[in-house]
């Protein structure tokens, strides 16, 4: 999402300023577009190459990885020294996830160097925490800032530029969100906060003349303050792009309409042309923003980008499957979700993969991070090239009564039911509710509507029908309510996520509700607190309550 950003690290692809100067006025009647084009088609041709050489190309960088940190300590934990292939580090170096590490990652941030990755490592991103953390701190390296962070920013305009010949993207300016940082433990060793904090804070300062909001605002800490800042910084701009996780650029959005008291954002920014969105599926609000953005001529790519590195493009705009991308600082393996939890599951590297089935997804990357399981699930639908759809969390799904339900099945149930019955979602949740002494068992939702449908009843039934259409698990276990009954949705309140997310600190940045868990913690908060929002407004006299409804 952060690809705006990577608009200032193209600079070396332009001829220097003292070339371009004089010529500005004849580059802005012409387009400064057509002048960077052919710099960003010239990139195209090796993204093209995957199709051909996916295996030499990740052969290629898995030695790259494994010569540089040959000499930290965890190269020589694992005798870097003795690895001449792709076997041999298969053979020597363990699965890794974020607790086997964090020993390492700890001592790094206090300033120890060469244990990952060679040198000291400065910037950590603030991910989402762990069983045993509220939060994880992945290292950002300067390898893993350019070759694969800004690297993917700049294959972002390249596809789009490609897939659009007629796109002026570059004369005006993009819209970009971005988190906050802070010391991290109170030295000047490192830093943490948001990825895109980290990289706003690493770009060229010439990227003020391509983006909005400016560097202060785009680092407040305070999201409701820094909504409305950016909003006015950008109200009266020629905006032609933006970029950032869906839920947090529509909050922007919306503040943007109601500062300009346009109907919409056609209006506001005639020339916005693109939203380059990442962090979250974008089917829950592709709704909102049509309505939001009415015109045909606005296009929309997704981007596969998180804290650990970034991996994916949308390079069709006719087809939501992302390319992955190879020649990064990424090599890439996969589990079979079915044997996630196995002791010992077998490990595919791409060049064995199969189309059409779920792998849990491991990176090895330029971050000083080594098989590691981000914790995300994937399925291709290509080989040639790899082309890929993200299909949830390894721990983001339902499977308490073995109906194996994963956040794939859940958008697209959504979208189906929404389909059918007008309404438009913003944000959900869901949990199983554990068998009674009947044995019967359900999956609830809330569900955040920016459009409620008009009967919660016969969405709650489309809904249920299409899970079961989608997955043959779920089916099986709702065939005849014998024990698994309908599923039950209950409205929230309006702005509950939001209210949560406040109180876990959690409010702006690429922070998110789970969608799915397989327990009821996080549902169980969001209830409760769902009910101190309904007694607040009845105290008050205000609104009427939410009714839930069970199909």
């Amino acid at each position: 999402m952060w690809l705006l950003a990577k608009k200032a690290q193209i600079l070396w692809l332009i001829p220097p300023l003292v070339v371009i100067l004089p010529q500005i006025r004849t580059i802005k009647r012409m387009g400064l577009t057509r002048y960077i084009r052919p710099f960003f088609a010239q990139r195209k041709a090796a993204i093209d190459r995957y199709a051909e050489a996916a295996e030499e190309i990740q052969r290629r960088v898995l030695s790259k990885l494994i010569r540089t940190a040959e000499d930290t300590a965890f190269g020589h934990r694992n005798a870097f020294e003795d690895i001449d292939s792709y076997d041999d580090f298969a053979r020597q170096v363990r699965v890794s996830t974020y607790e086997d590490l964090k020993d390492d990652i700890d001592k790094m941030r206090h300033g120890e160097r060469d244990l990952l990755w060679p040198g000291k490592v400065k910037w950590y991103a603030k991910s989402s925490g762990t069983t045993n953390d509220k939060s994880k701190f992945i290292p950002v390296t300067k390898a893993g800032l350019h070759d694969t962070h800004y690297a993917g920013g700049r294959d972002a305009v390249v596809l789009y530029l490609h897939n659009h010949p007629s796109s002026n993207f570059f004369s005006g300016r993009g819209l970009i969100l971005g988190g906050s940082h802070a010391p991290n433990y109170n030295t000047p060793h490192s830093i943490v906060g948001d990825l895109s904090a980290i990289l706003i804070e690493n770009i060229n300062p010439l990227v003020n003349l391509l983006r909005v909001p400016n560097k202060h605002t785009a680092l407040l800490a305070d999201f409701e303050e820094k909504r409305d800042r950016i909003a006015r910084e950008s109200l009266h701009k020629n905006i032609t792009s933006i970029s950032g996780v869906p839920s947090w650029m529509l909050s922007v959005l919306q503040r943007v309409i109601e500062l300009s008291g346009k109907d919409n954002l056609a209006e506001v920014w005639p020339n916005l042309e693109v939203f380059f969105h990442g962090g979250i599926a974008f089917t829950p609000y592709r709704e909102l923003y049509r309505q939001l953005l009415p015109t045909p001529s606005m296009h929309y790519m997704e981007t596969y980008n998180a804290s650990e590195g970034f991996f994916g493009l949308q390079d069709d705009p006719n087809d939501a499957a992302m390319l992955l991308m190879l020649d990064y600082g990424v090599f890439y393996e996969f589990i079979p979700l079915e044997e996630v939890d196995s002791t010992d599951p077998t490990i595919l590297p791409l060049w064995a993969i199969e189309t059409g089935r779920n792998y849990a997804l491991l990176i090895t990357t330029s971050g000083g991070l080594w098989r590691y399981m981000i914790g995300d699930t994937v399925k291709f639908t290509s080989r040639n090239p790899y082309k890929f759809v993200i299909t949830g969390r390894t721990k983001s799904f339902i499977n308490a009564f073995g109906e194996e339900l994963i956040v794939d099945n859940a958008e697209r149930g959504l979208a189906e039911a929404c389909r059918q019955t007008g309404a438009v979602v913003k944000d959900y949740t869901a949990a199983p509710v554990y068998m009674d002494e009947r044995a019967k068992c359900r999956h609830q939702w809330v569900i955040d509507f920016a459009r409620e449908p008009d009967n919660r009843d016969y969405f709650a039934r489309i809904l249920d029908e299409t899970l079961q259409h989608l997955n043959s698990d779920y089916e099986a276990k709702r065939d005849k309510s014998i024990t698994l009954q309908p599923l039950e949705v209950i409205v929230a309140e309006r702005g509950l996520f939001d209210e949560w997310l406040r109180r876990k600190g959690k409010l702006g940045g690429q922070h998110k509700v789970p969608r799915l868990s397989n327990n009821r913690t996080i549902i169980d908060e969001i209830l409760q607190l769902n009910a101190e929002v309904l007694a607040e407004r009845a105290a008050r006299g205000g609104g009427d309550v939410a009714e839930s409804s069970r199909s």
